[in-house]
This record gives C-alpha cells, structure tokens and sequence, in this order.
C-alpha cells in the first residue's frame, strides 16, 4: 500500500490470468480487492483480456508458449487496452500480475509493449519502490537478447533499426518466458479448462 500510495495510485488493474497466490492468500482476488477498497483504491479486473495466459490455443505457437504478438492483436486484448485506456484518462493507474522483474513479465512484454506504441512510457514499480522506466527495461532488454550495440553510446535511440531489433527482442524474450502449455493441454485443449 506505501508503494501504491507513494505513486499516487488511485486503480489497481490487476492482469493475471488466474487471480490468486498460493505463496501469499492476501493477494487473492477477493482479499486484495476487500483490502484495496479499505485503503480508498479502486481494483479493476483485466487479467481475462490482457492476462499473460491467452484462452485460445490459437494464440499459442507449436511449443506451446503464448504468442504475446499475435495476441495483441486479437480483438479480446484491443478491448482490455481500451478498458485501460478509459481507466487511464480518469485516474493513475497500476498494472499489477505476480512477476517483480518486468523484464520476465506479460505486463511489460506484451502489455507494455501495447503501451509504448500507442505512446504512452509505463512505469515500473520495483522492489523497494524503485521506479524503473519502460525505455529503461527496453535497453536491459535490447543487451539481454544480444542487441547491445543499438543501446550503447548510440547518439539516436529511435530509429527504424532499434525498433525492428526491439519487437524482435520482444519476441525472443517472450519465448523464454511467456506463459506455456504443456503438451498435454495442447493435445486436450478445453476452451475454459
């Protein structure tokens, strides 16, 4: 609450796809709810439109991890960002799934992504309250997939080249750490399941 407090938070979008901890209960959908409601702070769920877990197999690539890309385009996702979007015009707003490192996260590899291109520069809050920006987690990202050249010491950060390199870091990053399917579910997929 002193983080979400110290950002001036009003909303906590909460964006897991199953909205509940086995480590922490107190993060569970209605305990958070009922202890966000008793700080003064709206809570909003969005984690069945920009989850990190697709609820069609046709989002999800031979191995059977989410394709985070495709699925930004799917009208399911459009509708969870417009939702967002509203929320946003009206109040500050968190983002909020299970992961603390954006860098290995849904939130900054799918929706953040979404984000930056409709030209909005998320925040990130980190453990112990630090802020860490979007185009920062994008260089960390860039260097981590072998793309360190377009980060440092270039004298323009925005060129076509770097934002080739970026959706394809995206991409190679997703495929370490989207969400996957075990075989078994890819073979007996049950749409709800």
């Amino acid at each position: 609450m002193s983080l979400l407090r110290s950002e001036s938070v009003e909303v906590v979008a909460d964006i897991r796809s199953l909205p509940r901890s086995n480590r922490n209960p107190q993060f569970d959908q209605d305990q958070l709810e009922l202890l966000l409601r008793e700080a003064g702070l709206r809570y909003l769920y969005l984690g069945n439109e920009l989850g990190g877990r697709p609820q069609e197999l046709r989002f999800y690539r031979s191995d059977g991890r989410a394709d985070y890309r495709s699925y930004r385009r799917s009208a399911a996702f459009q509708q969870g960002i417009a939702q967002l979007l509203w929320w946003l015009q009206r109040h500050r707003v968190a983002m909020m799934c299970a992961e603390e490192d954006p860098l290995v996260c849904h939130r900054f590899l799918m929706n953040g992504a979404e984000l930056t291109n409709l030209g909005i520069r998320p925040l990130h809050i980190r453990k112990g309250g630090t802020i860490e920006k979007q185009q920062d987690v994008e260089e960390r990202l860039l260097i981590e997939v072998g793309f360190g050249d377009l980060v440092k010491g270039a004298l323009f950060q925005e060129t076509p080249d770097r934002a080739a390199a970026l959706e394809e870091a995206y991409d190679i990053q997703a495929a370490r750490c989207a969400f996957r399917l075990e075989p078994s579910q890819m073979s007996a997929w049950e749409f709800g399941s």
